[in-house]
């Protein structure tokens, strides 16, 4: 990788508020309007949490008309030599990446669009100290995988094109970096071939969820309601920090697709 710092070293982040739309965001499965008091509870304590692992958070304003807009790693990837703006899987998300634009040119040289050239959604994206991990879905396909790594070439980014497995919303719905060697996944993915090489960190049955944890420097964030994932890692050394995701888990939410994060030689300016 063209970087130094390891692929979960950061210093920036970049964040949305919710909306009082957000209670209207989709869901693959229903279980019912999450309380707009509550997420935006929750938001708060996750910036909170990217705040003490030592990130410089840029807050944006709710988008009314986007009620999925605080999911910012959707319509854009970030990394330290640069941005790639997307385009949306979901009708009802395209124009979100329009929205950060302004602020992703005032924070990089170099920001590269995907365009309406095919769906990716930054949900189905996982960057490893091998490759940066495209993974295929209802949300990204083959003719966007094919623009985005292009764009990370660019970039000076290796990437490939793997399956995320039939019925899972995002490749990272059920897989996270844990550090250079691990990844913490569910039983589906550990049965694939797309880890050989990696340690593997299996959730515990019916805590599926936990699978989308977030690696910030030191720290591991990791969805407060999964005690039995929790004790897993904390037990192999690493520093967890629970944050709770009761009401975002509504609406198909974790904790990675809440901010953009990279690290930045320079502090990007306050919007």
């Amino acid at each position: 990788m063209p970087t130094p710092t390891p692929c979960y070293h950061f210093n920036s982040a970049i964040v949305r508020k919710p909306s009082i739309s957000v209670i209207r965001g989709l869901r693959a499965e229903e279980r019912g309007d999450p309380d707009y008091e509550a997420v935006q509870a929750e938001h708060q304590a996750y910036v909170a949490a990217l705040e003490s692992a030592g990130l410089n958070v840029i807050v944006l304003p709710g988008l009314e008309a986007f009620p999925d807009s605080l999911f910012v790693e959707d319509p854009a990837l970030v990394f330290s030599e640069g941005a790639v703006l997307l385009n949306a899987g979901a009708a009802s998300r395209q124009g979100e990446a329009q929205e950060l634009s302004p602020v992703l040119h005032d924070c990089f040289d170099t920001v590269l669009e995907l365009r309406e050239n095919g769906h990716v959604d930054g949900g189905d994206i996982l960057v490893t100290p091998k490759s940066v991990l495209i993974g295929l879905s209802a949300r990204t396909d083959p003719a966007g995988a094919a623009v985005l790594i292009d764009c990370l070439k660019t970039l000076g980014y290796k990437s490939e094109v793997v399956h995320t497995p039939t019925g899972v919303l995002h490749f990272k719905t059920e897989c996270s970096l844990l550090d250079e060697e691990t990844v913490l996944l569910t039983q589906r993915m550990a049965q694939s071939d797309l880890f050989n090489g990696f340690r593997k960190m299996v959730i515990p049955d019916g805590e599926e969820p936990a699978a989308n944890a977030l690696r910030i420097n030191d720290s591991v964030l990791v969805s407060a309601g999964y005690q039995r994932t929790i004790d897993m890692l904390a037990g192999s050394g690493y520093a967890i920090v629970p944050v709770k995701t009761e009401e975002i888990e509504k609406i198909d939410a974790g904790l990675s697709c809440m901010s953009l994060r990279w690290f930045h030689n320079r502090k990007p300016n306050k919007f």
